[in-house]
């Protein structure tokens, strides 16, 4: 090799070293390499293709010398042409002449006329010895010695490629994992300063919870499915506040409590003069949410006209006011809510298909009250502090009556739960709450003469564990205290609260000699 030859490969890969050590972005760098290689060397067509473990197959990732068409053609599988032989054998491959090679099938379409000789050399891309893909270049051939020294330097810039690919995806990882712990962190804030928050802790609602953790980062589009009342608005609220548009408009609009001919102009907008009483422009619900969050609740109520404006608007986020040609665009992410079977209405004819499978990127299903009574307690606690605050009244429930509300099946849900706790607190006066006062508000075909079930039957708490609020309120903190090695600040992370909260309720419970005997049966047990 002359030495006018190692001096440009040396000046090649100083030029690769120093895109890899600025490189933000994967792609646009594999793209600067390639050219660095195309620009210097020579090199007619250059692209990196990796493996793809979803499919199982080689696709090219990033090209230079051929269009968008050309590269999407390029998708081989494990047992395919040259490029799949490269990659399962893991060793060099060198055509000097691609017409000749009948193992070259030009899936690309970039090679079919030429009048001059293209040579081909393909490398593995090897990490920790295993083949994650492969370079590959044509230029055009100069002799045989030309083409072993190509294979030699290709070998050393796909090492470089290599180590780049693991370096970016330990960032990918590293990155996703601190977008979760910092969803985890704003969703610990909220509940802290008494922000949107799940109350329940039931399986069904920790499952729920875990969901929105791992959606609110993205931009995929939620369905929210559930019954009325179950929470559908609240979740909608905290996927928005844990994402990265939380500074952003969180606009809700209820697709069933707007007259149809009214709907249109909602959420798209309209000029001046568009109808009668249009004395002004208008911007819709869409243009209010821009760089924000649009829920749409009760998405199942909508025409199949308006279905087909909102598949555009999914698709193309992009849309006219009535009345005007403009085209505008939004950047929104669209939350929707639904209590009606989408898919029923899909067959029934009455949603269009296409809608369903665009809102239905994740769906996320809000369980209904009665699915997980094991969340009453927490919840009758949880309403009345809130209104504790508002009215300055306490709410105090007989084991009586607590047991009658965990035997009811709460056809309205939390929404009901909560209207219930609010009605209570105001006629009550602070004074304890017998069953027989409660009955009369609740719905007499869903109340049960026996201990409560659930809908899969399961038995309620006996009524010895029925207790008041503030029994139920002591029992959750000790609780607390005990799964946490009675450490109070530990325990207070759990229940939402601040230390100086928790401390006020180890007082108020006189739990300061219960907790020191913990502690000692704690130490007492460590190995």
């Amino acid at each position: 090799m002359s030495t006018s030859t190692c001096s440009t490969e040396l000046r090649v890969l100083l030029a690769i070293s120093k895109v890899i050590d600025q490189a933000l972005d994967l792609e646009s760098a594999l793209e600067s390499i390639l050219k660095i290689l195309s620009d210097t060397m020579s090199m007619r067509r250059a692209t990196v293709t990796l493996y793809d473990p979803q499919s199982g197959r080689l696709a090219i990732s990033t090209s230079y010398g051929l269009s968008d068409q050309e590269k999407r053609r390029g998708v081989y599988r494990m047992d395919e042409g040259i490029t799949g032989t490269i990659f399962r054998t893991a060793r060099p491959y060198v055509v000097p002449d691609i017409s000749m090679e009948p193992l070259f099938l030009d899936k690309t379409g970039t090679r079919r006329i030429s009048r001059e000789r293209i040579s081909f050399v393909g490398v593995p891309i090897l990490l920790h010895g295993s083949p994650i893909g492969v370079l590959n270049v044509d230029r055009v051939f100069t002799g045989q010695e030309q083409l072993d020294a190509d294979t030699e330097f290709l070998s050393v810039v796909a090492t470089l490629i290599s180590q780049f690919l693991s370096l970016n995806e330990k960032v990918k990882n590293r990155e996703a994992a601190l977008k979760q712990e910092n969803t985890s962190l704003k969703y610990q804030i909220a509940k802290e300063n008494h922000g949107p928050y799940i109350v329940g802790k039931s399986q069904a609602m920790l499952e729920v919870e875990q969901y929105v953790g791992k959606v609110a980062t993205t931009k995929a589009t939620v369905l929210l499915l559930g019954e009325s009342g179950t929470g559908k608005t609240l979740i909608g609220r905290i996927i928005h506040e844990l994402s990265d548009r939380k500074t952003h408009p969180f606009i809700k609009v209820n697709c069933a409590a707007i007259p149809e001919n009214l709907l249109e102009a909602e959420l798209f907008g309209y000029e001046k003069g568009a109808f009668t009483g249009a004395n002004s422009a208008k911007p819709g619900r869409f243009e209010d949410a821009h760089l924000g969050t649009i829920f749409l609740d009760e998405i199942g109520e909508l025409t199949l006209t308006l279905q087909a404006k909102l598949l555009r608007v999914l698709q193309e986020r992009e849309f006219e006011r009535i009345g005007s040609n403009r085209t505008r665009k939004v950047d929104v992410r669209i939350i929707s809510a639904t209590n009606r079977e989408l898919d029923l209405l899909v067959s029934q004819g009455l949603f269009r298909e296409d809608l369903y499978y665009r809102l239905n990127v994740f769906p996320v299903r809000v369980p209904a009250l009665r699915e997980r009574k094991e969340d009453i307690p927490r919840l009758l606690n949880h309403f009345q502090k809130e209104l504790e605050r508002e009215y300055g009244r306490s709410l105090t429930l007989t084991a009586e009556a607590l047991n009658l509300l965990l035997g009811y099946d709460w056809p309205g849900n939390v929404r009901e739960l909560e209207n219930l706790v609010e009605r209570l607190v105001i006629l009550t006066d602070d004074k304890p709450v017998e069953a027989e006062f409660i009955r009369g508000f609740l719905n007499p075909e869903t109340q049960r003469p026996h201990a409560a079930r659930s809908v899969q039957e399961q038995p309620a708490p006996p009524a010895e564990q029925c207790q008041p609020l503030r029994e139920t309120e002591r029992k959750e903190v000790v609780a607390a205290l005990k799964r946490n090695a009675w450490i109070q600040y530990k325990a207070a992370r759990e229940l939402n609260l601040t230390p100086r909260q928790m401390g006020y309720r180890v007082r108020k419970f006189n739990l300061e000699e219960l907790i020191a005997k913990g502690r000692v049966e704690s130490r007492r047990q460590q190995p």
